[in-house]
This record gives C-alpha cells, sequence and structure tokens, in this order.
C-alpha cells in the first residue's frame, strides 16, 4: 500500500468513516502486524480509548501488599527537588496536587473540591487567575489539618531561590494569595491560556507548611522531611532506603472513601527494564512495572507466560539525543560546561547538522522499539494538534561525510577526522539500559563509517537521574559530548513541556543544575516566541507558535529526536489501574484494586 492510501485510511478513521478494528484488519492485510498498525493511529492523535474503570472495593483496606516495580530507585522523597520520574512517583506515594490529568486530557479533582471553571466562577475572562476551592476534611499523616497556608506555603518555598527547587519555574512567575482557610487565588502577570500548571500534577504537589517551614530558603537541603514525608495521600511512610526501597503503610483516615484497597505499598528500586519485565509479565513476583523500555520481541514472549501484559500508553514522552554546545571539559570561573564556553566541535551547524544524519531511527525503531516506540524527528509529538508537519529525518552517511568534510573536518591516518589539533572523539552518554545500549551501538557504528570515535559510557541510572548537586555523572550537569534520554510530558499541553529550551531554564552551578536546559541551547527569538504562546488565548494561534518552536530547535540540530515513546508499564493480569500519558503512574494510586 503507498504511504498516501496509509495517510486516507488513518484519515477516514479520524473522521469515523472506517472503523479502526476495519483500518488494522486492512494493514494487516498489506503486510503491517496490527501493532504496528495500532501504532500509526497512535502516532496521528487517535489512541484508543482508555476508560477509567469503575472502583469496585466496598471498604479500606484488606488487599493486602502492593509490590511494584521502579528499576530506577526513588533517592528522595521530596517532590520539588524531585528532578527524575522516580522521585517524584516516590514522592507521589505520599503527596497530593490539587488536581491531577487523566488519559483524555482532562483534571481531575484530588486536594481540591472542584475543577475551577467559568460556570463555577473560579476562571477569569480575562484568563489571568484562577480561584480553587480546597477539600475540606483533609488531615496530614500527623493529623495536622490541610489547608490554603500549606498551598501559600508551598508557592513560596518552591520559588525562593536559595531552595533552588526544580519545580521553581512553576511559581515563580505567579502570586498567590489565601481567599479564606480553603480557598485560595493564583494570580498571573498577563493572560495565561494553560492556568492548570502550579498546584497540578507531578509538579503541583503539596508539602506541609508545618513540616517545612523552619528548613525554607537555604536550609532546605536540611530538612527530615526530604526522606521521611509527611502527606495527605492514601499511604503513611513507614521506610526508606534511597535507591533501593520506599515503603508505606494505609492511611486510615484518607480523605477519599473505601479507599485505598491495598494495606501497604513497597516500591523496589535497582534492577534494569527487562528484569523488572520479567518478575511482572513472566513470575508474577511483583504486582507491577514502571517503564519497560525493553526490546519488543522480548516483551511478547514474557506476555506469553500469562501472569501479566504490557500496557501501552499513548504520551508526549520523546527519546532524544543532545549535543553538547558548550565545553564539558574545561572549567570557565570554576564551572564546567559553562555558558561563556564553547564546543570545539558542535557549535558548528554543519557538524550538528551531520550527527543529525547518523542517527538511523528507522533501525532503532524496527529491530529495537517494535511497538513501543515511533521514529520520529519531532521534539513536540503529542497531543496531535501541536505535531509539526514541517520536519523529517533521513539516515544518510555519505551526506553527513561531504558536510564534515565541507566544515574542513579531514580523516587523519588513523581514520578520525580532525580539525585544528582536535580530534572528533567524543563521550556519548547514557544510563544503564540494555535499550540504550543497543541505541548507542546502532549510532557509534554510524559514527564510525563517517570518521567520528564516540567513546560509550552508561551511568546506573539512580546516578545519571539524580538531583545529587555533588554528583558529576548527572544528566542535569550534562559533563561530556553528548547524551541520551527519555523527557517525559507530563499535562497534555507544551507550555511546560518546551519551557526546557528558554534561556532562563539553562542549567548552570548558579541554579546547582536545577535548570531544564540541560542543552543550554540559547535563542532569542525562541524566547519570544514562548512569550508569546505562554498568552496566546486563541488555541490555533498557539499551537502554531509551539509548532514553530519544535521547529527551530529541531532544526537546528541541537538536539536529535528519535523515538516518540507511548508509556509502556507491565502489571499482574488482576491488578485494575487508572494510568494516563499525562501524569504519574501514581497519579489516582488511590484507585488501584485487584480484581477477585
Amino acid at each position: 500500500m503507498l504511504e498516501h492510501e496509509i495517510r486516507e485510511s488513518i484519515e477516514e478513521v479520524r473522521t469515523g468513516t472506517l472503523p479502526r478494528r476495519e483500518f488494522i484488519q486492512r494493514m494487516v492485510a498489506v503486510g503491517l502486524s496490527a501493532p504496528t498498525a495500532s501504532m500509526l493511529l497512535m502516532h496521528a492523535g487517535i489512541a484508543q480509548a482508555q476508560p477509567t474503570p469503575a472502583y469496585k472495593p466496598t471498604k479500606r483496606g484488606g488487599g493486602g501488599p502492593l509490590k511494584v516495580l521502579w528499576w530506577q530507585g526513588a533517592t528522595l522523597l521530596q517532590p520539588h527537588f524531585a528532578n527524575g520520574t522516580k522521585d517524584q512517583e516516590g514522592s507521589r506515594i505520599f503527596y497530593e496536587p490539587l488536581a491531577v490529568w487523566d488519559n483524555d486530557g482532562n483534571l481531575v479533582p484530588i486536594l481540591a473540591a472542584e475543577i475551577p471553571s467559568r460556570e463555577n466562577g473560579g476562571l477569569t475572562a480575562d484568563g489571568k487567575s484562577v480561584t480553587w476551592k480546597l477539600k475540606r476534611g483533609v488531615t496530614w499523616h500527623d493529623g495536622q489539618p490541610f489547608t490554603a497556608d500549606d498551598c501559600l506555603f508551598t508557592w513560596e518555598y518552591a520559588k525562593d531561590p536559595a531552595t533552588a527547587a526544580v519545580t521553581s519555574g512553576v511559581y515563580k512567575d505567579v502570586v498567590v494569595t489565601k481567599v479564606d482557610s480553603h480557598t485560595i487565588k493564583v494570580a498571573f502577570a498577563k493572560a495565561t491560556p494553560f492556568w492548570a500548571t502550579a498546584f497540578v500534577a507531578a509538579e503541583g504537589m503539596i508539602i506541609p507548611k508545618h513540616v517545612f517551614g523552619p528548613y525554607a530558603g537555604a536550609k532546605s537541603r536540611e530538612a527530615p522531611g526530604n526522606l521521611k514525608p509527611v502527606g495527605t495521600g492514601p499511604y503513611k511512610f513507614v521506610d526508606f532506603k534511597p535507591g533501593d526501597m520506599v515503603r508505606g503503610e494505609i492511611n486510615n483516615n484518607y480523605h477519599m472513601p473505601n479507599r485505598p484497597y491495598f494495606d501497604s505499598i513497597e516500591m523496589k528500586g535497582g534492577g534494569d527494564a527487562t528484569s523488572a519485565a520479567r518478575a511482572v509479565l513472566q513470575t508474577g513476583e511483583y504486582d507491577y512495572a514502571w517503564n519497560l523500555q525493553v526490546e519488543d520481541e522480548v516483551l511478547k514472549r514474557m506476555e506469553d507466560g500469562g501472569k501479566g501484559r504490557a500496557h501501552i500508553i499513548p504520551s508526549g514522552d520523546i527519546e532524544f539525543m543532545q549535543l553538547s554546545l558548550t565545553d564539558p571539559w574545561t572549567e570557565v570561573d570554576g564551572e564546567r560546561s559553562s555558558l561563556k564556553s564553547k564546543h570545539f566541535a558542535f557549535t558548528e551547524p554543519q557538524v550538528r547538522e551531520a550527527m543529525a544524519l547518523l542517527a538511523d531511527r528507522n533501525a532503532i525503531q524496527q529491530f529495537i522499539y517494535g511497538r513501543t516506540g515511533v521514529a520520529t524527528s519531532n521534539f513536540l509529538n503529542n497531543p496531535a494538534k501541536y505535531r509539526s508537519p514541517n520536519t523529517k529525518f533521513e539516515f544518510n552517511i555519505d551526506k553527513a561525510s561531504a558536510l564534515l568534510d565541507a566544515a574542513g573536518w579531514k580523516k587523519g591516518a588513523d581514520g578520525i577526522r580532525e580539525k585544528g589539533g582536535k580530534k572528533m572523539k567524543f563521550v556519548f552518554q547514557t544510563s544503564v539500559n540494555g535499550i540504550r545500549q543497543k541505541e548507542q551501538a546502532v549510532i557509534k557504528q554510524a559514527c564510525q563509517k563517517a570518521g567520528i570515535d564516540l567513546e560509550l559510557k552508561s551511568v546506573t541510572a539512580s546516578v545519571f537521574f539524580s538531583s545529587d548537586v555533588a554528583n558529576p555523572d548527572t544528566y542535569g550537569k550534562f559533563w561530556c559530548d553528548m547524551q541520551m534520554y527519555t523527557t517525559t510530558m507530563t499535562q497534555p499541553d507544551p507550555e511546560r513541556f518546551m519551557d526546557q529550551y528558554t534561556i532562563k531554564e539553562c542549567s548552570t552551578k548558579a541554579n546547582k543544575w536545577q535548570g531544564r536546559n540541560i542543552a543550554r541551547w540559547r535563542n532569542e527569538e525562541y524566547d519570544k516566541l514562548f512569550a508569546q504562546g505562554e498568552a496566546e488565548l486563541d488555541p490555533v494561534k498557539r499551537a502554531a507558535l509551539f509548532i514553530r518552536m519544535n521547529d527551530m530547535v529541531v532544526k537546528d540540530n541541537a538536539i536529535i529526536p528519535l523515538i516518540s515513546r507511548p508509556r509502556v508499564r507491565g502489571a499482574n493480569t488482576k491488578l485494575v489501574t487508572s494510568l494516563s500519558g499525562w501524569d504519574l503512574d501514581f497519579s489516582v494510586l488511590q484507585n488501584w484494586y485487584r480484581e477477585a
């Protein structure tokens, strides 16, 4: 079937003239597999409906232990220092936001009494403020009442530069005021079309004033609560061994009826994605496993065991490479990768373009990811209305070599390109993961043919994704030439996703390497577009702005998108979850239960 015919068939599904099942049958008839056909629809923004299962338990507790595997073990339990998903998830067991995102991109209240709207008076017509009514009768795990003062404190805590919170970008440009004991108002400096950021989802978890108040600002890292959380969530803290195990017990005073179902939770860290998949899908030793970045054929074999199955949830997550634009090997004013420095090769546009041509995305998708990823040229892939039609990718070693020749990088006697006494020898790092090491190998092989020598470095995931300011191997420092990982999109809007290319978000020593612009790519025109996008109330014009932003960063090749990744999780066949592609796995942990 020709490519344009596939597109026409997808459009028929979109318009409702071709049922999803018939589309898959049509694709299978021309040689595609059913999972590949489903992925085509997913990548086109046509996700299979994921209805939220009805909650069946009629009483709190009685479900025994819930055993979950996060092969990147949590290293801290403070949501505003959580630089990686593992720490956000560990924190989410205990802490809660006002609202979360379901799989359809709708807000669901948690600590909020209701979702603000024009109808209930929560949203103003000018887009400059939102008023949240808080749920009454909620208590912290130590019995203290949850009130508006805790929201106000969380805002002050996160926005304080001395705190160095990773969530500072969410809170520093808003003003939060207390209306009454259970009502707060969040005001914006300008019209704000996407207002559901502060106090919402992964970055919205609220911390108790009475616990963290004495440790605000410069003392923030000294707080015992960073490792011993006191939250409002369905489980109370029992024990924590960083990088290894988080334990919680049922919160018998939880503010939702008949919840939680499980009596306790064990979040085990360490190992790797393959062993985690095996422990759930094949042996049934655990109930649930996060982020199964495992070759698709391996997953299928494990599923045959019948103990568990893989859940594939559409999302905006992206596996990509970053090229360092600063010098990671030389200190300037006591700082490696200083914004005052330049990388000896990657500051040249021709070199970056050549590197993009040496990424064989199709091979990575076909032979490694299968149904669990789609090759892409875009950083911003979902929701579909934000996906750019203006980019494309190509794998072409000859074309890359010609670009490097023209830029003056000539092959030496050892076959490695050099110019001005500098050889094209780069350190390429990522986390320890079977898929990622194979991705590295694919890219290294192409680079070798083009006269580039890559030293492959693999860092233990719990270290790579740590927010430890003393560790030189964290991805936030990016003290090497190239690196690769997945960045997650935690809301069905690109604003918080695309702010990671604004100048103010550059990761530096001054912000303790907590800035989200880890690539340290700087473009003033991009910043202007981003500012427009923050204030544009017309959804069509706003989408066009974010498409232009995507095109700018992609076409400059400072980052190289590889695979658009749905979220792949493993669960026992009897475990009922409510997973969302726009929020944390534990976003509605209180609703998980086990079928009889």
